[in-house]
């Protein structure tokens, strides 16, 4: 069915990205990148279907080139630290076809980022046919009229006139200098440095620290950067890729919609899947389980169930009448939904469980792993100084070379066992050397992720099956104007089949994975929860009294027969 994924990324010099790199990856392409001088090749990748380069009005033509273009994003931007290009990737729905699909894609990004004056780079990409989706890669600095790059900010001099202070560019300083506004510089005042304007300073007769005037920390935002780099916008891009969709969706004759809405925003009781990456995706084609793709399949069987089971009890409560075959099977019904949560809750409990187990076995091994790597760093530091100083030493201290090479000695045996140590750690967590250790740190981090999912999915189940209960209950006062055997004997006659139908839906939900001895508990935990016992003797109770009202009763008439 038709999805919502809408990411945004920034790729920015400072976390090691190059916008030609970015862009030789969406097209699968070899480029060249005259920043680092550094080859990009991504020819050998599989799965490209779909590129195009998208040009503003009023950009060079040759742009249309994206070695070319990229690369005089690279040249403009000179800091260590700029951010390069703005990349979104997005699910595209797999009820379109390919050419309703690039229709769709060529549609939202003429309206949203090459009208607004961005050049686009995009992609389309599926390898199987099952996940098609598209990169798009933004430039972030705007152009004028003559094509030419504007600022992303610009240098703002706080100029200062009469005490009052005030924020300038360079070229409103031009005019403003007119109005006796004067920048502000650094001057020596005793042994401290205080900003003050050139005539204050001269009359005092102050020497210029140096020649920077006072500014503010960022500078002044242009104001089409700043739109672009908002919040807000980011919002309307992602409703705008939804509205776009159904669009297209709709004139397709399709009735799937999607919804960029989150599911608190959009009142869903629903729990959101987590990511699953294409690490734990390939681990599943090859037929090992992935942690990441079991807990989705649990999360998207609950849902399923949940949502099934919530209309089930409030079509349910819409349709009781005042009938002894109804209130049974109104409480049959409602038995047979609260078997389910019962189901739902042990199983997110094992769920909960087994990755806890995982986490907490995992996490002192790594946090031992970090304690070693510490500790051989700061003794392969002192054998690096204690090496240094022995060298240094004249030949004739001997009892200090002697000392300086025991010391030496037991180091390189410490740092020995320490890394030997250290490698059964790296071999206990399946990782080849200590670059695997950064995986186990995002696998970690992708578990306790997934426990808080499983924990608000435990949050509501327990809710629905509060309320199951309270409606229970609400059934059972109803029920009390009527014979307790009646009710027992009717609604014992359909819970079989009420049972069975609990448990076809439970193994429909999770095929293979059903698990007949948890049923089995479940059972076993309504039947606790709803004082079947006590209620069952009760029933016998009542009987029995009825059953020996009925018999003083049938007696009496043949005593009054004999006195007569």
């Amino acid at each position: 069915m038709a999805i919502y994924h809408l990411e945004a990324k920034v790729v920015s010099r400072g976390a090691g990205r190059s916008a030609v790199a970015a862009s030789a990856y969406l097209s699968c392409s070899r480029l060249y990148n005259d920043y680092d001088g550094i080859q990009h090749d991504y020819t050998k990748k599989q799965g490209l279907v779909w590129q195009e380069v998208f040009l503003p009005e009023y950009a060079p033509q040759e742009w249309q080139d994206r070695e070319k273009l990229w690369n005089a994003v690279e040249e403009v931007e000179t800091a260590k630290d700029s951010r390069l290009a703005r990349e979104f990737v997005v699910a595209l729905p797999i009820e379109l076809n390919r050419e309703e699909q690039i229709e769709l894609l060529q549609e939202f990004i003429r309206e949203q980022f090459v009208a607004d004056g961005m050049c686009a780079d995009a992609a389309i990409h599926d390898t199987d046919g099952r996940n098609p989706h598209a990169h798009i890669l933004l430039t972030v600095r705007p152009l004028d009229e003559q094509g030419h790059w504007q600022y992303k900010t610009e240098k703002e001099y706080l100029c200062m006139r009469n005490g009052e202070e005030r924020g300038f560019t360079a070229a409103e300083f031009k005019a403003a200098q007119n109005e006796r506004w004067e920048k502000q510089y650094p001057y020596k005042v005793g042994k401290k440095k205080v900003y003050m304007v050139p005539s204050e300073a001269d009359a005092q007769g102050l020497a210029r620290a140096d020649k920077h005037p006072k500014s503010t920390r960022y500078g002044r935002q242009n104001p089409i950067s700043e739109r672009w780099n908002s919040e807000e916008q980011l919002a309307a891009w992602r409703a705008v890729w939804a509205d776009v969709s159904n669009r297209c969706l709709e004139r397709a004759g399709h009735e799937e919609r999607i919804d960029h809405r989150s599911h608190a925003d959009r009142g869903l009781t629903e729990q959101p899947t987590i990511h699953e990456g294409v690490v734990a995706r390939a681990l599943e084609k090859k037929g090992i389980m992935s942690d990441r793709c079991e807990i989705n399949r649990q999360i998207k069987a609950d849902n399923a169930l949940l949502r099934e089971l919530k209309a089930t009890v409030k079509k349910l409560m819409q349709t009781v009448k005042n009938s002894v075959p109804a209130i049974a099977e109104a409480m049959e019904k409602l038995r047979g939904s609260m078997l389910i949560f019962s189901y739902q809750l042990r199983h997110i409990g094992i769920g909960k469980h087994n990755i806890g187990r995982r986490v907490k076995a995992i996490k002192p091994e790594l946090e031992r792993y970090t304690g070693l790597v510490q500790q051989i760093k700061a003794k392969s530091k002192e054998c690096k100084n204690l090496l240094a100083e022995k060298k240094e030493t004249p030949f004739y201290q001997i009892p200090k070379l002697h000392d300086l090479s025991r010391r030496i000695a037991e180091l390189t045996e410490e740092l020995e066992e320490l890394n030997t140590e250290k490698e059964m750690l790296l071999r206990s967590l399946d990782c080849a050397d200590d670059t695997g250790i950064s995986s186990v740190k995002k696998d970690i981090a992708a578990m306790e992720s997934a426990l808080k999912k499983l924990e608000a999915q435990e949050a509501k189940y327990s809710a629905e099956l509060d309320a199951a209960l309270k409606e229970y209950s609400g059934l059972k006062e109803q029920a009390s104007e009527f014979d307790a055997g009646e009710l027992m004997e009717a609604r014992l006659s359909i819970r079989g089949e009420k049972e069975r139908s609990a448990v076809t839906r439970v193994q429909n939900a999770y095929g293979e994975k059903y698990d007949s001895l948890m049923m089995f508990d479940s059972k076993r935990d309504v039947a606790n929860l709803l004082h079947e016992e006590a209620e069952a003797h009760s029933v016998r109770e009542h009987l029995r009294q009825k059953q020996q009202t009925k018999t003083q009763r049938q007696r009496k008439p043949k005593h009054y027969e004999q006195e007569r």
